[in-house]
C-alpha cells in the first residue's frame, strides 16, 4: 500500500514538472526578449517636441499586444516631432508623429490645408481663461449692420455668430492639451481653413470679438441670424398687463316702504256769495 502510494507521488511530480517546462516554453514563443522590444517615451513629450535619444527607451512587448505603428528602432524617432502630448513609458506610434522632415514648433501640428491666426483675447472674451489648447469655440463679433450709412447710430449694432467649432491650438505660447486649470492670457491661436481665416481678420477689423466655449463633442450648428439692439429691447414681446377688474358697486340697502294714507274725499263744492247791506256784510252759500 505504502509502494503505491509512493508511485502516485512520483506520477504528479512528473505531471507538474511536464507543466512548467511546456508553460516556459509557451511563454518564450509569446513574447521573445529579443524580437519584441519597441520605444516608448522616456519622458513627458509636449505638443510640438522634438524627440532625442534623450527622450527615448526601449522596453520588451508581448508579441501579441504590439500596438499598430510601434517603433522597433529608436533611431529612426530621431528628430521626429510629436503632435500630441506623450507620457513617460507611453508608446511611440506613427500616428502621434508628424510626418518625416516637419520642422519642430506649433506649425508641425497644423494639418494640410488649415492654418493657425491669432486673436488678442482678455478674461472676459477668452471665457475667463476656461478656453484652453483642444477646446471647441465658436467666434462672435459685436458690430454695426452694414445699412448704418441711413442712420441709426448704436441703435443699428449687432452681434452674430460668424465661425463655429474653431480649434484652440494654444494659449499664449502654450500648446499642451493636457493641461485642464484655466488660464487668463492676452492671445489665442485658432486653426481655421483659409476662407475661415479671411473672416476672423475681417470679423476683428470691423467691431469685438468674444470666443463662445463649446462642448467638444457638439458638432451641431447654431441656425442664428443675429441679434440687434432693437429686436433685444423690442416691446412686443413683453407679456401684456392684466387688465384690473373695476371695483365693486355697493348693493343699495332696501328702503322701508311707509305705509299708504288713505285717500281724502274731497268736500263738496259750493258757491258763496257776500252781501253787503248799509254797514253790515254777510255771505251766503247755496
Amino acid at each position: 500500500m505504502k509502494a503505491k502510494g509512493l508511485v502516485f507521488l512520483f506520477v504528479a511530480v512528473l505531471a507538474g514538472l511536464a507543466a512548467v517546462v511546456l508553460g516556459t516554453r509557451w511563454l518564450e514563443s509569446v513574447a521573445k526578449p529579443g524580437d519584441n522590444r519597441i520605444a516608448v517615451a522616456a519622458v513627458e513629450l509636449q505638443l510640438g517636441g522634438r524627440i532625442t535619444p534623450d527622450t527615448v527607451r526601449m522596453v520588451d512587448w508581448p508579441s501579441g499586444s504590439v500596438p499598430t505603428g510601434a517603433f522597433k528602432d529608436a533611431a529612426s524617432l530621431d528628430g521626429r516631432i510629436a503632435v500630441s502630448s506623450l507620457l513617460p513609458g507611453e508608446p511611440i506610434l506613427e500616428s502621434r508623429l508628424a510626418p518625416v522632415g516637419t520642422k519642430g514648433g506649433l506649425s508641425s501640428v497644423v494639418p494640410e490645408g488649415k492654418r493657425a491666426i491669432t486673436v488678442r483675447v482678455n478674461d472676459v472674451i477668452g471665457v475667463a481663461g476656461f478656453a484652453l489648447p483642444g477646446n471647441y469655440v465658436d467666434i462672435m463679433v459685436n458690430t454695426e449692420k452694414a445699412d448704418n450709412a441711413r442712420g441709426g447710430g448704436e441703435d443699428n449694432m449687432i452681434s452674430k455668430i460668424v465661425l463655429e467649432r474653431i480649434l484652440v491650438l494654444a494659449v499664449a505660447q502654450e500648446a499642451n492639451r493636457d493641461e485642464t486649470k484655466p488660464k487668463v492670457v492676452n492671445a489665442v491661436t485658432l486653426e481655421v481653413t483659409p476662407e475661415q481665416a479671411e473672416r476672423l481678420d475681417l470679423a476683428r477689423s470691423v467691431g469685438t470679438l468674444s470666443l463662445v466655449l463649446r462642448n467638444q463633442v457638439d458638432s451641431d450648428s447654431a441656425k442664428t441670424a443675429g441679434i440687434t439692439k432693437a429686436e433685444l429691447l423690442r416691446t412686443s414681446v413683453l407679456v401684456p398687463p392684466t387688465p384690473v377688474p373695476p371695483p365693486p358697486v355697493a348693493a343699495k340697502k332696501p328702503v322701508a316702504s311707509r305705509p299708504r294714507q288713505p285717500a281724502r274725499t274731497p268736500a263738496p263744492s259750493t258757491d258763496k256769495v257776500e252781501v253787503i247791506r248799509g254797514l253790515q256784510r254777510s255771505t251766503a252759500e247755496f
